[in-house]
């Protein structure tokens, strides 16, 4: 029939736009769909702005814990303690008694009588020089004075028989007086061809050898008295008034790095070094067994006193800002930011010289949330069962 072509004509041409059309709606629901896993997300009808907004944080108020509202933080208490007061400084480790053995005369050297390193006691011959004319100007010497005191006896038998005046007697009594001073000088001579020991301690290394010329006040070895030792040390002059004899330290070295090693102090300079406004100070240590060496550098912690009543705090719960320090304190569930001076420091605690009172908590770990007058809560509020682990002990532990 002919007004079945026009409409079969019609048809056809609609049939491609229509598979074009759900072909491309079904591409495109296949794309929302692979989106949606590749995010994470899901499909359905539980999606939405309550879905897919942020979840409300613990320990804050409307937080899914329920805990009370504050920035959750660890605090310590302000402990009162008793603690020694004392000064560190450096020092210098020295030889109870220190000589460079030389001799007093020149000559060659005959005889070392010791080894090198080893302990002499006071008197021990140390070296012979040669002393050859040393002993032939006393057997000299000697022979004077025999001469000398007979011509004083020829001289007194003479002047009681009236041959001779007194002026002549007198002549010959100096005569014997300057043979007998000569016979000791010799005797001395002789004496100084044996260099001896002036102390008792330990040698070190000698700068010479045996047929080697010396002249007078030429080193040849030196000598160390090291027990006990000595050591010097400088503190500020703040401190003159609390120092005094017989006051104790502590001594550690480099060399013994866990061990510490007691003095006491013998002598106070009672000029204070005007270069450095430093008081000087000598203190001795035993050294019985002989570990320290004269020449050491030494860390030294002398006690002064005791303070009864030091509030102290732990190191963490200081906040550095340029040159001074502040804490949180924590006041009515609030932290407040306080500026503090401090003092000494003992193995993880400060003192605190102004700013705080003992008994009040002080914010020792979570400073960096805070800011003043932000309300906090402890955290054993939300770890319960905890215990504060930054409590203080009750005895300072530092030395």
């Amino acid at each position: 029939m002919p007004s079945e072509q026009p409409m079969q004509k019609t048809m056809n041409r609609t049939a491609p736009i229509a598979a074009g059309i759900l072909l491309a709606l079904l591409f495109a629901g296949a794309g929302y769909w692979v989106g949606q896993r590749q995010s994470g997300g899901k499909v359905g009808p539980a999606e939405g702005p309550a879905a897919t907004g942020p979840a409300p944080r613990a320990g804050v108020p409307g937080g899914p814990a329920g805990g009370p509202p504050g920035v959750a933080v660890e605090l310590a208490r302000v402990a009162k303690l008793s603690l020694p007061q004392g000064v560190t400084a450096v020092g210098s480790l020295r030889s109870n008694e220190s000589v460079l053995v030389r001799p007093e005369i020149s000559g060659r050297i005959a005889e070392f009588t010791f080894t090198e390193g080893q302990g002499v006691t006071k008197g021990t011959v140390l070296v012979r020089l040669d002393g050859s004319v040393a002993r032939a100007e006393l057997q000299q010497a000697k022979a004077n004075l025999v001469l000398a005191q007979a011509k004083i006896e020829r001289a007194i038998d003479l002047q009681g028989k009236g041959f001779i005046s007194s002026q002549a007697r007198d002549e010959a009594e100096n005569n014997l007086k300057v043979a007998q001073a000569g016979v000791a000088l010799a005797e001395a001579k002789l004496a100084k061809t044996e260099i001896i020991a002036p102390f008792s301690g330990v040698l070190g290394l000698r700068s010479a050898s045996v047929g080697d010329y010396v002249k007078e006040g030429q080193d040849i070895i030196n000598l160390e008295a090291i027990d006990p030792l000595k050591v010097d040390f400088r503190v500020p002059e703040t401190h003159f008034r609390k120092l005094r004899v017989g006051q104790n330290l502590q001594l550690t070295l480099d060399a013994f790095p866990n061990q510490s090693f007691a003095g006491r102090i013998y002598a106070i300079n009672p000029a204070i070094d005007a270069a450095g406004r430093a008081v000087v100070l000598r203190a001795t240590v035993q050294n019985s067994e002989g570990r320290l060496r004269p020449g050491g550098f030494a860390r030294v912690r002398l006690l002064l006193d005791e303070q009864a009543e030091a509030l102290m705090i732990p190191e963490q719960a200081l906040v550095p800002s340029g040159d001074e320090q502040y804490v949180f304190r924590v006041s009515e569930g609030r932290a407040q930011r306080l500026r503090v001076e401090i003092g000494q420091r003992r193995e993880g605690k400060v003192e605190v010289v102004r700013g705080l009172e003992a008994e009040e908590q002080v914010v020792v770990a979570g400073q960096m949330k805070l800011r003043d007058g932000v309300p906090v809560r402890p955290l054993e509020t939300a770890a319960a069962g905890n215990s504060n682990p930054a409590q203080l002990p009750a005895k300072s532990s530092g030395s």
